[in-house]
């Protein structure tokens, strides 16, 4: 308990540190760029008069660092502002002019859907890249073993967008069994939720777990050849129980961080793969985001990002700790 206060208290200031800083650097990041929100909306042929009167309904008129103020203190107060693209002007959009979409609403929205197919990604690889793992490490050097190796080595130097484009022309053009698009908000029921899912999640699966396969087989023989283990073969511990209760405990550290860096990617990482296969998730909207440069919404999808990945290192510490007591008593 007390290692525990001991870790989490600190980190908390600086997580506050920390999400000030990327708030920080990726408002100035979207600032830089060429552009604002009024002139990608109008698009090149639009008037200066045009572009004038959008930008004053925006609110860009005002200094940078004045705009940055004020959304750091709604943002602080639960407020995420709504969308620059919602303030298309009549003559622009619809005949119903303004719709003032809320921020809140379009990532928690997106948001629900990402979490899903991270959550379905997940159920897959936990027990594919633990088992894996100690396959390949225990009967290292049999030509299964070594078959899976290879195969594992190969996944790892293959980008997600070739898993996905693969699997895409696979299962959907060679043989139709899955829809091409996984526009799950379309879906009429759970079967059919689950056929959407199923490239996207088996494409994200199979990038996450070739690193944790490596991960989890290096640590694993580093343990086994170690002289504890050995003493607890000679003492006459069933094989079985000498990996469970000794060896794999040590042994998951790493594979821990692995699956760490995994959990933030899937929340925002999963651009490539979202777009692929067009799945309505938080990694397409912040692409469209960047695009019409819709800094409110881009604010708060990097706050939900860092967040994630802040609080998925802080789980993976007490996780560690928790499985080696030897970090406890540091």
């Amino acid at each position: 308990m007390r290692y525990a206060l001991r870790l989490i208290l600190p980190r908390l200031g600086l997580s506050v540190i920390t999400l000030l800083a990327v708030s920080l650097i990726i408002f100035w990041a979207v600032e830089w760029l060429p552009g604002d929100a009024a002139t990608r909306i109008l698009g090149q042929n639009a008037t200066p008069e045009r572009v004038k009167v959008l930008r004053e309904q925006m609110r860009l008129d005002r200094p940078p660092w004045v705009r940055y103020g004020l959304w750091v203190s709604d943002f602080v107060r639960g407020n995420w502002g709504v969308s620059l693209v919602s303030h298309i002007p009549a003559s622009v959009a619809s005949a119903g002019g303004r719709t003032e979409r809320p921020v809140a609403d379009m990532v928690l929205s997106r948001l629900k859907n990402t979490l899903i197919l991270a959550t379905v990604a997940l159920i897959l690889y936990v027990p594919a890249s633990l088992l894996l793992g100690v396959i390949t490490a225990i009967y290292r050097g049999r030509r299964f073993a070594d078959s899976l190796s290879v195969l594992v080595l190969v996944g790892t130097a293959a980008p997600e967008f070739v898993i996905g484009i693969l699997l895409l022309l696979v299962f959907t053009v060679m043989i139709p069994w899955f829809p091409p698009l996984s526009l799950i908000d379309q879906a009429q029921s759970f079967p059919e939720l689950l056929r959407m899912l199923a490239l996207p999640a088996v494409t994200l699966t199979m990038s996450m777990t070739a690193y944790a396969v490596r991960m989890m087989q290096t640590s694993l023989i580093a343990v086994l050849d170690s002289d504890y283990v050995r003493m607890a073969t000679l003492k006459g511990l069933s094989q079985q129980r000498v990996i469970m209760l000794h060896a794999l405990p040590n042994a998951l550290g790493p594979a821990l961080r692995v699956t760490v860096i995994n959990i933030a990617w899937l929340i925002g990482g999963v651009v490539l793969v979202e777009n692929i296969f067009t799945f309505p998730g938080i990694g397409q909207l912040l692409v469209d985001s960047i695009r019409l440069l819709d800094t409110p919404v881009i604010e708060a999808i990097a706050m939900i990002l860092a967040s994630v990945y802040i609080l998925a290192n802080l789980g993976a510490d007490l996780v560690t700790a928790a499985l080696n007591p030897r970090l406890r008593t540091g």
